[in-house]
Order: structure tokens, then sequence, then C-alpha cells
């Protein structure tokens, strides 16, 4: 060991303590408003049935449905990568797991809808119903892993009808065993973050009727005017959406084609890859970052139905805008068609398979301190961790091989992956 250096200080401990006193203030908002992602299981789609159609066999519909459209047409491995432009080496393993997962849970997470695509005659009855449903699915573990409504918004014309549908709901949920834990609401066409704040008393009201414990009721904001983006001082709405929400909003999920058409652009150019629809998703990642709340991309209208010819140039574009999502680290999206669920699983699981080598070895070469020919930060090991746990998550990997490579258990990627503050640093040192 070589010689010690003499160590001398200027400053007396009194001017560390003034400075840790006078940001007290700022370390506590910090842990109030960025508290990081809350580590549990981000869904990689939402399904949208709406209420009036929904029922028992709707999640096993949509998987039956979905495998029916490989068999006509994408019999076998090949097809299918010919199609979406797999390489050899991951066809035939990402084909055998789309399969096995549409055929094991087809559905991650689901919502009745009671807006824009619901066409019922009694609203009363059918919120009656999807909360029965939904409570006998989660009894008997066929549900998906989340469920729940997106109600009517909370403007002047629908909501009465929307406050009244989630207190049917809800009511019918408690009646029928219990809140599920996988129960997602989602409140659509937000546009002020008073009708944010509405919200939250509406929820509140409820829990507050069946001594639920505060906070028990989460819910998603749908982004879908402009003015949820940019308010008139100039001001991100959707920042102050996150404030309002007080705790509770769980994501943030853009909705294309209300979007789209707010401003202004025209049918055939309404899609999610759009430039106006990457400047909204930009800042709702911005203002989400650290917050715990996850955003969503929207979906595609364009249906993989009809001739094999059209199917299969909708899956190449459903395939494309999902990877392109993925890239840019929207892991979310909605899908309209259960032809849609093929490729959203094929471009999730080939995300993951294409990157799990060198993630894990970096990750593996990071915790190890073994260096590498990447200089990765604790950030950035964060990234990789939380990277291997989404492909856990969906089933793009297996425990077993993120564990040969890795030589960490699930417990060390998911501590990695969802730190408490300074434990990554501390890590790193």
């Amino acid at each position: 060991m070589g010689q010690q250096e003499k160590v001398s200080t200027s400053l007396a401990g009194a001017v560390s303590e003034g400075i840790s006193a006078s940001l007290a203030a700022v370390d506590a908002e910090l842990d109030r408003r960025y508290p990081g992602d809350p580590g549990t299981r981000q869904p990689v789609h939402t399904v949208y049935v709406p209420g009036n159609v929904f029922d028992a066999g709707t999640i096993r519909s949509w998987g039956d449905q979905a495998l029916a459209a490989l068999d006509e047409h994408a019999p076998d491995a090949a097809s299918f990568a010919a199609v979406l432009g797999l390489s050899d080496d991951l066809a035939e393993d990402v084909y055998s797991r789309v399969r096995a997962k549409l055929e094991r849970e087809p559905v991650e997470d689901l919502r009745v809808d009671f807006e824009d695509g619901y066409a019922g005659r009694d609203e009363d009855q059918d919120a009656a119903r999807a909360a029965r449903l939904i409570s006998e699915a989660y009894a008997k573990g066929t549900a998906a892993p989340y469920m729940g409504i997106r109600m009517k918004c909370m403007e002047a014309a629908v909501r009465d009808r929307g406050i009244r549908t989630t207190d049917v709901f809800l009511t019918g949920l408690l009646e029928n065993g219990g809140l599920p834990d996988g129960l997602v609401l989602t409140l659509p066409k937000v546009t002020y973050p008073e009708q944010v704040s509405a919200f939250v008393r509406l929820l509140e009201s409820f829990e507050e009727a069946h001594g639920l414990d505060a906070g028990r009721l989460g819910f998603e904001i749908q982004i879908e005017t402009s003015q949820a983006i940019l308010a008139a001082d100039g001001t991100a709405t959707v920042a102050r959406m996150i404030g309002a929400a007080e705790g509770r909003a769980t994501g943030l999920h853009y909705g294309t084609f209300d979007y789209s058409a707010c401003l202004g652009v025209s049918a055939a150019h309404q899609a999610s890859d759009h430039p106006a629809a990457d400047h909204a998703k930009a800042i709702m990642q911005v203002a989400a970052a650290g917050t715990g709340v996850r955003v969503s991309d929207g979906s595609t209208n364009v249906l993989p139905v009809g001739p094999t010819a059209h199917v299969h140039e909708a899956w190449r574009l459903h395939y494309g805008l999902t990877r392109r999502a993925l890239s840019r680290a929207y892991y979310q999206g909605w899908d309209m068609h259960p032809g849609h669920i093929p490729t959203r699983y094929a471009a999730v699981f080939a995300f993951y398979r294409e990157g799990f080598e060198t993630a894990a070895k970096r990750l593996s070469a990071y915790a190890n301190h073994a260096g590498g020919d990447v200089m990765d930060e604790p950030a950035t090991a964060k990234a990789l961790s939380s990277y291997l746990l989404r492909g856990l998550q969906c089933g793009a990997l297996d425990t077993a091989e993120v564990d040969a490579l890795t030589g960490m258990t699930r417990a060390d990627v998911e501590r990695f992956a969802a730190p408490r503050r300074g434990d990554l640093t501390a890590t790193a040192q």
C-alpha cells in the first residue's frame, strides 16, 4: 500500500449542516415528486373492448383469433419472419414464443370502454356486468394481469355519466369480492389539471364511503388534446396534471387520433409516428420522468383483416411502429384488434431477444467491476437491468438464461432496476 496522504479541511462542520438544512425542503420535494419507477410490471399493451361487447370469453377469444390469423397468414416461423424481416437466428424463437404467449396470456391489459368505443343502450347495466365479469375472472384465474374501465371524461356534457359509471363499476367490484390488485382506471380527454383534481375528489369520496385506504384508487390520464401538452400560458399542462393527481396517476396514454385531429392533421396522416405525435410524447416522457408515472404510445387503425396481402402489409406497419416506439422508450401501446397482438408480441420479443446478450454481459461487468469495452455508469446499469426485467415480465426472456449470463438472481436484477436513492452510486464506488 502506498504512502498515506495527509487530509486537511478548512470548513467547520456547521457549514455542511447549514447547507443541508437550507436544502431540506428541496430534498423532501425530490422524494415526493420524483420517487422513481415503482418497480412493478408494466404491460406491453392495452386492449380496449366496448362495454356492450365485453363478455367472459373476450380475452380467450382475442387469443384464439390471433392464433387463427397466424394459422391462416403465417403458419410457420419462416413465413412470419419473411413478413416482418426477422433474422434467421430469431425467427423460430420469436414465433414459438408468440404462439405460446397467445395460448397462455394473450392480453396483458384490458380496458372495458365506456367512452368513444361504447355503443350500448344501458350503461348502468353494462358497467355492473363488467364489474361482475372482471371479479369472476380474477377469482377464476382467467383475468388479464391488468383490467379496468375507461369512463367518459370530465367535460360538462358527459361528466355526470362518467361519474355514475365509475361509481357503478367500483361499487360492483366491491360487491363481487373487492378491488383486484390489477385494477386500472383510465380518464380520457383531459385538457385542464382541474379535471384531474376533480377525478381525484371523486375517488377520495368513494374511498371514504367504503372505508378504503386513502390513495387505494389510481388512474391513467389520456392525452388527447393539444391543451394537455401546452397550456395557454405556455407551460406544459401534462406536468401540472401529474401534480394534480396527488400521487394517484399511474400512466400517461397518448391518444393518436383525437390528438392528431385536434391539431388539424388530415386523416390519411394521423399516425403514431407523425411529427406531432413525436412532439407530444416527448413532452409526456419528460414530464413523467422520475415520477413513477409510465408513458404509453397510442395505436394504429390499420387492421390486419381481409386478404393475406393486406394482412401482411398491416402486420409490417404495426410491427414497425411498435419497434419504433420501443426504441424511444415507449414500452406500452394500444392494440385495437386481435390481429394486432401477434405483431405486438413479435416486436416486443425481438426487441428484447436482440439486445439480451449484450445487456446481460454489460450489467454483469458493471456489477462485478469487471470493466469491458463500454464504461457504464450507475444510471446505465439501471437501464440495463430494467431492460432485462421488462423482457422477463412479458415472456421474451427466461429467468434461467438471464441468471446464467448475468450471474445474478432475478432479485438482484430487480434491485438494480428500481434502486433506492443512492444505491447504485454506492454500488459503483
